[in-house]
């Protein structure tokens, strides 16, 4: 690593050339390709695949999206001439407009059904051609307002008329100007607080629109931008921290320029690219579910870490070589100038110091009480429930939200999310068993109603719609979907030849929860493992990664249950303006577990590694304990309040998905690096003295050799030097 970085130190012009140069490349393929984001299926094994399939296969549609036109009355009915004469006018404008197909009005023979009981609200579909232009929708969604009053309130929902939240760039900014401010405020010098920044901005940019130009070869959700940003910011900006620390210490001890970022690169270098590895190893690990979606946002988020690190290793040092010795503020390049002559000392006097000594007084009860608090804020875990937010799940302020309401409102709640049953009928006999489902679908509790339209001569595929009692997102809707399954439809087609598959909406979002569920427990099995075997490497110890391991995955479990608290039971998620309270997102939890299980090993890293340097000189296992926390306590902690503020900006984004991912990482990072790092794991290790170290002999020979500290023979020398008086004197 050192000689990489005189490398770059030596040619610092020419390496920032060669980053502006790749971000402009890069940047002018986007421009010429632009990006090609979409959707992948996400499982074809599943009951709602089958019925998806069967059902495209029998339509040969060529229909495009559709969506809906709501409107309800304060005051009055629907069929009121006020609000009928508005609304026809309307709806028969609708249907004109250019890249509408068809429009079906409650006010026609055809729309039966779309008018609630009470009089008081209605909804008309819309059908849109398949090469429908998002300027052609806009339109529509202009008409459709038109007739908007004080007694007459219209709002849209359906596939055509999503409201998707854009990125909000501000978010971004902000976690960029706290991660300033909070740089600023600790070490007193500008350079110190915009490098890191910089560094990360640059590797961020690179990867996003590297990212885009990915997507025309995999196909990526357009969530990955997003995620990729919340990750590589957090990361990029914590990475270049630990090197820039190092190099100031390193200059503070009486080094020049160039061999100050050698030695840091040599050093905290080796243990960011450990770190970044140890990242993307848990990213990538989600290809092992095989499932699409996330295959993409793993890639993309891989990416955006790779480049990070290449930042922080190649750009940074010659960053660095530019400014010279204004990394360090005035009053250290003062305070340099008296004491050049003398060593500096790891005795000081300070807040880490004090609080490593601390731990190392009393493992036992400070450890049982970090443990106890990590444990209850663990326990909303166990009720977690996967799912699928919806327009449910929206401010109150989103007309998608506003239709939904009203649609539940006049209609029932399950009549946002209505069960599709896919009947497969070759025979007559098949097509009388049909009509006996529907009869048993009717008598089934939980089922609201069933609506099966008759099949005409020859065909051989029904579907039959079934609108349960409780809304999409509800546990008894859940509860429904497999007792139609394993109850009803096989007892319905006992004796027959029919199949019958049960999809839509609600019940493709079901599938694909029970299926990340299940695969849930291996994913963290396999990461911890993978975790295990990385520390063991490097570290070449066994007590350290069980126990780093161990402790990771209760990291995950506070930020299971931070969402758990906030999304799905609803504390605090309106204040936060974030909705209405409901299941998490399916894969946000498989996210989780492989970002917070690379960032924790991150910070495992950087503490461990700075502790087997000291062990490695003095083979004293507590003062080594005592001394790597003391060290990297103020800059661990300093890591950690970076990424609560990036992370926690990305809760103000507008996006349900992306609040999720901040929410749970901002509190899960917090309470890793203080409770977890900052007592757990010293205390642990002052309870184990020397076993923390312990390696067979014949596992040592056959793992690899790999330095995360450097070359042991620099770490002897450099720490000789610094540590001399202090260790004569233990000698005496």
């Amino acid at each position: 690593m050192s000689s990489l970085a005189r490398w770059c130190h030596r040619h610092r012009l020419a390496v920032l050339l060669i980053w502006v140069g790749m971000l402009l490349t890069l940047g002018a393929g986007v421009g010429a390709a632009g990006s090609a984001f979409g959707t992948s299926p996400i499982s074809q094994d599943t009951d709602s695949a089958r019925a998806t399939a069967l059902l495209q296969q029998a339509s040969n549609s060529a229909a495009g999206k559709s969506g809906r036109v709501v409107w309800q009355v304060n005051g009055g009915k629907v069929t009121d001439a006020a609000a009928q004469q508005p609304m026809t006018r309307t709806l028969r404008e609708i249907a004109e407009a250019p890249g509408v197909a068809a429009v079906t009005s409650p006010y026609t023979p055809d729309g039966t059904g779309q008018i609630s009981e009470d009089g008081r609200t209605a909804y008309a579909s819309v059908a849109f051609d398949r090469d429908v232009e998002d300027a052609q929708v806009d339109h529509v969604k202009e008409l459709a307002a038109g007739p908007e009053s004080g007694t007459l309130h219209i709002a849209l929902n359906g596939q055509a008329f999503i409201v998707n939240p854009k990125p909000n760039a501000a978010a971004d900014a902000m976690g960029i100007f706290l991660a300033f401010i909070v740089l600023l405020f600790v070490f007193r010098a500008v350079w110190v607080a915009a490098l890191p920044i910089v560094t990360a901005i640059v590797g961020v940019g690179t990867s996003a629109v590297a990212v885009m130009l990915l997507s025309h070869v995999i196909t990526l959700s357009d969530t990955t931008l997003t995620l990729g940003s919340l990750i590589g910011l957090g990361v990029g900006i914590d990475y270049a921290l630990f090197i820039v620390n190092r190099h100031r210490a390193n200059l503070m001890a009486g080094m020049g320029v160039a061999e100050s970022v050698a030695k840091a690169l040599d050093t905290s270098g080796r243990a960011v690219v450990f770190a970044g590895l140890t990242v993307v190893v848990a990213l990538l690990g989600m290809l092992t579910l095989n499932i699409g979606l996330i295959n993409g946002m793993a890639i993309g988020a891989a990416v955006t870490v790779v480049l990070t690190v290449l930042a922080a290793i190649t750009l940074l040092p010659a960053l660095l070589g530019m400014i010279g010795p204004r990394v360090l503020s005035k009053k250290e390049r003062h305070g340099m100038a008296g004491q050049a002559s003398r060593p500096s000392s790891c005795g000081h006097a300070g807040l880490w110091v004090r609080w490593a000594g601390r731990v190392q007084a009393r493992p036992k009860t400070l450890g049982v009480v970090a443990l106890a608090v990590l444990a209850a804020l663990a326990m909303p875990t166990l009720s977690l429930r996967l799912g699928a937010s919806d327009d449910g799940n929206l401010p109150v302020t989103s007309t998608n939200r506003q239709a939904y309401d009203m649609i539940a409102d006049g209609f029932g709640p399950g009549f946002n999310g209505p069960l599709v049953l896919a009947v497969q009928a070759p025979t007559t006999a098949d097509t009388a068993a049909e009509a006996k489902l529907v009869t048993a679908l009717q008598q089934v509790g939980g089922v609201a109603h069933v609506n099966a339209a008759p099949m005409k001569g020859g065909q051989t595929v029904g579907v039959i719609q079934v609108v349960p009692t409780t809304s999409p997102q509800s546990k008894a809707t859940s509860d429904l979907i497999h007792h139609l399954r394993d109850d009803v439809i096989p007892e319905a087609v006992r004796g027959t030849a029919m199949k019958v598959y049960v999809g839509g909406v609600t019940a493709s979002n079901d599938d694909f929860a029970s299926v990340l569920m299940s695969k849930l427990p291996i994913f963290v099995l396999v990461i911890a493992a993978l975790g295990f075997l990385l520390l063991t490497i490097a570290f070449r110890s066994l007590l350290i990664p069980a126990v780093g391991a161990v402790l990771n995955i209760l990291s995950i479990g506070v930020a299971f249950g931070t969402i758990v608290v906030v999304f799905q039971y609803g504390f605090g998620a309106g204040l936060l303006g974030l909705g209405a309270a409901g299941p998490i997102e399916s894969f946000v939890p498989i996210l989780v577990v492989g970002i917070m299980f690379g960032l924790s090993m991150d910070y495992q890293v950087f503490l461990v590694s700075r502790m087997r340097e000291e062990w490695a000189h003095t083979g004293d296992s507590n003062r080594a304990v005592r001394v790597g926390q003391a060290e990297t306590g103020k800059v661990i902690v300093v890591a950690a309040t970076i990424m609560v503020c990036v992370f926690g900006s990305f809760v103000f984004g507008g996006m349900r998905v992306i609040s999720e991912f901040g929410v749970s990482l901002a509190v899960a990072v917090a309470v890793d690096a203080l409770l977890i790092r900052m007592v757990v794991v010293p205390a642990l290790m002052h309870l184990c003295g020397r076993a923390n170290w312990w390696l067979p002999r014949r596992l040592d020979r056959a793992l690899p050799s790999v330095s995360v500290e450097g070359p042991a023979e620099e770490f002897g020398h450099s720490l000789h030097a610094v540590r001399e008086p202090e260790t004569a004197g233990q000698a005496r």
